[in-house]
């Protein structure tokens, strides 16, 4: 697709500094950008390509102020980074294509209902009084068990597993070979040192604009639900376990893995290779930094948590310089 710096303008509410008729048809890093293409400069780290970049258009911070010459049409904008993205969702939407398909060897039922436009890959199964809502993409290979309902606009990668009652809300993104609803781990000890299975009865429920990265499985409540809420935005790899709560916007990186009924809060930010227990409590707004161990309850909201076990980021730091220290 081509773009004028007037059109993006226009979408992002920027301002154009330049050529307003500046022409761009894809995008680039500000140290690879060239002629027809798009650029962003938020961090100042990068200034130094700034004078250097030879990209059609860039766009920037509306309070900077360049030291040299700038060769590329600037476009300047609140917040460079968010326009960026909000741009790029503008083009996928643009790209889009939403039509009505059933590809070879799908399987549905008279039972299942499917909104308009849905898009079924070759190999997917929707089972028996499924939903699937208005513009949906199912691709290919993907399984969805029977009675799940899944709402509009959400796209399903291949070879993803939706166990049967699960409740998928809208503009969701499940990457491929996510599980959703598989058994939790439960299982109670006997006398004689064995392990008898509990059964999973309950569900999974995924709120809205949520997505779920690559590997990624969450595993269904033992008798009510596993909860996902609005806004959340998993990695790759991850594991939720039986009756865990994630609050609204909070956002988890790779290889983190929360064990069940653990209750997370609202905007929270959990890094990479966290390890969370259950039954516990961690508050709105908590971040916790890369490889933490959390293994009670944070009782402040707002802190910043690391080590193993966790603690306060202040703490942790004067810790570590005495561990430093002694290991010298």
């Amino acid at each position: 697709m081509e773009f004028t710096a007037k059109q993006l303008a226009q979408v992002l509410k920027g301002t154009v500094e330049g050529d307003p008729q500046a022409r761009v048809t894809s995008f680039a890093k500000i140290e690879h950008g060239k002629s027809g293409q798009l650029c962003f400069y938020a961090n100042p780290k990068y200034e130094q390509y700034v004078y250097t970049c030879k990209a059609s258009i860039l766009l920037v911070n509306k309070d900077f102020q360049p030291k040299q010459a700038v060769t590329p049409t600037m476009i300047r904008v609140d917040d460079a980074y968010k326009a960026l993205a909000d741009l790029l969702k503008y083009v996928t939407v643009q790209k889009r294509t939403d039509r009505r398909h059933r590809g070879f060897r799908s399987s549905w039922f008279l039972t299942t209902k499917f909104g308009k436009k849905v898009y079924l890959g070759s190999h997917s199964y929707v089972g028996h009084h499924a939903k699937v809502g208005d513009y949906t993409k199912i691709y290919e290979n993907v399984y969805v068990g029977d009675n799940t309902v899944i709402g509009h606009h959400c796209i399903i990668y291949p070879g993803v597993v939706i166990y049967p009652g699960m409740v998928i809300g809208n503009n969701v993104i499940i990457h491929a070979n996510a599980v959703i609803g598989s058994d939790g781990f439960g299982n109670a000890p006997l006398p004689d040192g064995t392990w008898e299975k509990i059964e999973h009865i309950g569900n999974v429920v995924i709120g809205d604009n949520v997505e779920i990265g690559a590997g990624t499985t969450i595993d269904k409540s033992e008798m009510e639900s596993t909860i996902i809420g609005n806004g959340v935005k998993i990695d790759n790899l991850c594991q939720i376990a039986h009756n865990v709560v994630i609050g609204d916007n909070t956002v988890m990186a790779a290889m983190t893995g929360i064990a069940g009924s653990a209750k997370i809060g609202r905007n929270c930010i959990i890094a990479g290779q966290v390890g969370i227990v259950g039954h516990i409590t961690i508050p709105d707004n908590t971040t916790i930094a890369a490889q933490s161990g959390v293994i009670s309850s944070i009782k402040e909201e707002g802190q910043v948590v690391m080590g193993s076990p966790a603690i306060p980021l202040k703490n942790y730091l004067r810790s570590y310089a005495v561990f430093k220290k002694q290991g010298q």
